[in-house]
């Protein structure tokens, strides 16, 4: 098969991302945030207040927590010890899709899935009636916040289909299953994003973070908003900064754009999220092969191609049917510039939430709480979102200092459990 040259520089110099390009996305972010807040129509971001602020790091007690974002749930019984130290007590995660039932489909009913999540819970807890739990839920579907233990489904995503419960309040669905298997005493106090959860998490060990994001799969960010003037209340605002769509995309990703679920609609994710950036390097690798065909290629087959040669020899192979040692070196390059264009605009979208939080002062010392397989295990990605930083903001990001967190989902929740019962 042949391969184009000349197609190849065209997409390699249009993933280029330079200090120009990235200054105006910051500033076009911050605009868009800001435009955001004070709901003027002209923002593509969605800004929702979660309804909760910063722990202290003082926070004690066990809690218990649901973190349901996918097809895998996980509910845990978590101990807040205070000065910022917390113990993950016991853990019970369960597949909703297996070779017996499957219930994210749309035969699936509410109260299966609500009921199947009761139990869940339930073993969390070893079904212990004897005391009262207070549980924080982790929902990392688009939902309308009305409380911080209120939120709504919009509609579901990530291959969802149940019906009845799009416009529904969750934490309602999920009280109501609990009473019918005998768990009075557990009682939903808290329910919140699942970016939320990991700035909520971070904030607990290291007071001074602000800003917090999911760089994995999907993307998204939140921060601490405190503006009196902002239009919406001191609290955790989930920015949905997927949805960002003040960039220039390439051709390619418009034509990713118009073949996804949803076109015209989280134009910032499908440049920079795990999921996009594999479907669109397979879109590439069609094209530039002239595959009838197109390939099946995840982020995670991009890092082993930027990490081992071999394994892009193994891919030229595949594709061109002998393997090609120039080949082999521009589909890692390929790779390089999707990852590093990634890393770049992220980085914007930080700096222009950084240039909101500092008002029209320097930038304050801070960690920056960040979650993500995209942003933990792809090559050249954490090195590039401090250079794109530094481009931008200059000397001023010499106080920022990117902190990785696990487990941000479940301890988050905890947390937003023990901030929501606490005394005001």
């Amino acid at each position: 098969m042949s391969f184009d040259e000349k197609l190849y520089a065209e997409i390699v110099d249009s993933l280029t991302v330079g200090k120009d390009y990235i200054m105006e996305a910051a500033r076009a972010f911050r605009w868009d945030l800001e435009q955001g807040l004070e709901q003027t129509g002209y923002s593509s971001l969605q800004m929702l207040p979660s309804y909760i602020g910063l722990p202290t790091g003082q926070e004690k007690g066990e809690f218990l927590t649901l973190d349901f974002g996918g097809s895998n749930v996980r509910a845990a019984v978590i101990r807040l010890l205070g000065n910022s130290q917390y113990e993950i007590l016991r853990m019970v995660e369960k597949s909703l899709v297996t070779d017996e039932y499957n219930l994210i489909c749309s035969h699936a009913t509410c109260e299966e899935l609500f009921g199947f999540l009761a139990k869940i819970i339930g073993e969390a807890v070893e079904y212990n009636k004897d005391r009262v739990f207070y549980l924080g839920h982790t929902f990392s579907f688009g939902s309308e916040q009305r409380d911080i233990n209120e939120a709504h489904l919009i509609k579901w995503a990530k291959e969802f289909a149940v019906p009845g419960v799009e416009g529904q309040d969750i934490n309602a669905l999920l009280t109501k299953a609990l009473v019918s298997v005998g768990l009075e005493n557990i009682r939903p106090v808290a329910i919140i994003n699942d970016t939320v959860a990991v700035l909520l998490t971070a904030a607990y060990s290291f007071p001074d973070t602000r800003l917090g994001s999911i760089y994995a799969t999907g993307h998204n960010t939140c921060y601490m908003e405190q503006m009196p003037d902002a239009g919406r209340p001191a609290c955790i605002i989930n920015m949905e900064s997927g949805g960002f769509s003040k960039l220039v995309p390439t051709p390619w990703d418009v034509q990713l754009d118009n073949e996804s679920e949803q076109p015209g609609r989280q134009r910032l994710e499908k440049m920079v999220s795990g999921r996009y950036m594999g479907l669109l390097f397979s879109k590439l690798l069609a094209q530039l092969f002239s595959l009838t065909e197109k390939p099946s290629f995840s982020a995670v087959d991009m890092s082993a191609i930027m990490d081992n040669p071999e394994k892009a020899h193994a891919v030229v192979e595949q594709l061109n049917g002998r393997a090609d040692d120039e080949l082999s070196e521009k589909i890692r390059e390929l790779c390089r510039a999707l990852a590093i264009r990634s890393s770049r605009l992220v980085a914007a979208t930080w700096a222009g939430t950084l240039w909101h939080l500092a008002g029209r002062g320097r930038i304050s010392a801070q960690h920056i709480a960040i979650d993500g397989s995209v942003y933990q295990h792809m090559p050249y990605v954490k090195e590039n979102v401090m250079r794109a930083l530094y481009e931008i903001l200059e000397e001023e990001v010499a106080g920022l200092e990117p902190v990785l967190i696990k487990d941000g989902s479940s301890v988050g929740a905890a947390i937003a459990a023990a901030v929501a019962t606490c005394p005001k």
